[in-house]
């Protein structure tokens, strides 16, 4: 239970306080006492929830740059403007599309049985009725890159890398590679069409698809994930001798394809200039309905704004609740809302975003300006007693908020539990019921206190040289 996390996280982070000689800032006791209500109000907040359950359940999976996604945008701003939010818009771009149309793959010598895959984002077609070749198998990407291309040569390459279970999510970073190489290697080396280890962490027959270049472009051949038991099952087969594989993949590729941000505001007073960003991925894979990767982070930052919004004043700086389009194909909603708003960006004074499930938050790190130090520790005292132990100050903000770190925008990560996070990641088992509750509205509270004490105190993050702080 959430309760016993907290409990825990406490006692982490009293060995975790500020060092003898560190600074922390006085946080303003009406500012201290309004988010200290949030904290409260968010524990029990329903909002969020409900949002996440209606995005799930009244649209379903958003495909990027399909109807579906264009739905979801369509509902989100009638939800939203319900809401009372602010400033509710889309603001639309174009992507290239991808979709699965078949994907079937099978071993057909020596013993002829259904392997379980799916078609990964940007695999190439392969000719009707699919390929049919001997399989070769690498453990990972490195024996792929060295392989003899005789040895490839019309051949199905299998890469039968696993990926390491962390909180972190750590194992990720070196799985992933295999998926976004292995098509292109394998295809300078004449091979027919490329198969990998789903990059997940359950043990069940469910694959995890996932794109395989970041620019949304059609693969260098026609790739598929199969799923660990069949991994597995393939891998005692080429122990025993020669296998062949038949790979079928058809697709639908568009070069230009409706998608967009939807964007809503609590709008701000005496400062209403200055941005607050709290963000989400609206999009999803087509396996499941994409709960926690991640309408999860869509109902933590409306539901953390929402509260902030009800409260008696507004808050002096603009809270902006960005719902990014296209991020699972390539990032581009992240890169056309810093396009947009490339001359307004050093008016953004701090962003985050929430795209790693729902798990509790135990970590708060952050990116400011060596001076803005102690803001940071401030922020993470007051989060204690919800179980978030102080991090470093290396945030990375969420993959759509990469783009606005790198133009200068101090940011935060709100390091989320992701134990069990690649069980379900992109594959037909993300839905609804994956989601705790107590845990969700963890999430919440958190997110309403930072973002409320960064638009209501008028800090500086981005402040490098000296200043002075009150001593805790």
């Amino acid at each position: 239970m959430l309760i016993r996390t907290i409990a825990a996280g406490t006692a982490l982070t009293l060995s975790c306080l500020p060092a003898l000689g560190q600074t922390t800032a006085e946080l303003p006791a009406e500012i201290n006492v309004n988010t200290k209500v949030l904290i409260e109000q968010a524990l029990e907040d329903e909002v969020g929830l409900k949002f996440v359950e209606d995005l799930t359940t009244e649209i379903g999976p958003r495909l990027a740059g399909s109807a579906q996604e264009k739905r979801a945008r369509d509902w989100s701003v009638a939800e939203l403007t319900e809401l009372g939010f602010d400033n509710v818009r889309v603001e639309p771009f174009a992507i290239p599309f991808w979709s699965r149309l078949e994907d079937e793959v099978s071993i057909t010598a020596p013993v002829p049985q259904e392997i379980v895959a799916t078609a990964l984002g940007g695999s190439a077609e392969t000719e009707e009725g699919g390929v049919e070749a001997n399989v070769i198998r690498f453990a990972d990407m490195r024996a792929l890159s060295s392989a003899n291309p005789e040895a490839v040569e019309g051949k199905i390459v299998f890469i039968d890398e696993g990926m390491t279970r962390t909180m972190t999510g750590a194992g990720y970073g070196m799985a992933v590679r295999k998926r976004s190489q292995c098509a292109r290697v394998a295809a300078e080396k004449g091979a027919l069409a490329c198969l990998i280890r789903s990059v997940g962490t359950q043990p069940h027959r469910m694959p995890h698809t996932g794109i395989m270049a970041r620019d949304g472009a059609e693969g260098a051949l026609a790739a598929a994930a199969i799923s660990g038991p069949d991994a597995d099952q393939l891998t005692r087969l080429l122990e025993r001798g020669p296998v062949q594989v038949r790979v079928n993949i058809q697709t639908d590729i568009r070069p230009n394809a409706p998608s967009g941000n939807v964007i809503a505001e609590v709008a701000g007073t005496d400062l209403k200039d200055e941005i607050v960003l709290i963000g989400c991925h609206l999009d999803s894979w087509d396996l499941g309905t994409g709960a926690l990767d991640d309408a999860a982070g869509c109902g933590i930052v409306v539901g953390a704004a929402k509260l902030i919004a009800e409260l008696p004043e507004p808050p002096r700086r603009t809270i902006r609740v960005v719902l990014y389009g296209a991020e699972e194909v390539g990032l581009f909603g992240a890169d056309a809302y810093a396009r947009r708003h490339a001359e307004t960006l050093n008016k953004h004074v701090l962003a985050a975003e929430s795209d790693f499930g729902a798990g509790p938050i135990w970590q708060f790190q952050t990116r400011f300006g060596e001076a803005a130090l102690p803001y940071g520790r401030a922020i993470q005292q007051i989060l204690m007693p919800l179980g978030v132990v102080p991090g470093n100050n290396e945030a990375s903000g969420g993959p759509d908020i990469g783009v606005l770190r790198r133009s200068g925008v101090p940011v935060v990560t709100p390091a989320q539990n992701g134990l069990d996070y690649f069980d379900y990641h992109h594959t037909p088992d993300d839905t609804f019921d994956k989601i705790d509750p107590e845990e969700f509205r963890q999430n919440v509270a958190v997110y309403a206190a930072f973002t409320y004490i960064a638009a209501q105190t008028g800090w500086d993050f981005r402040k490098s040289e000296d200043m002075p702080v009150a001593s805790q």
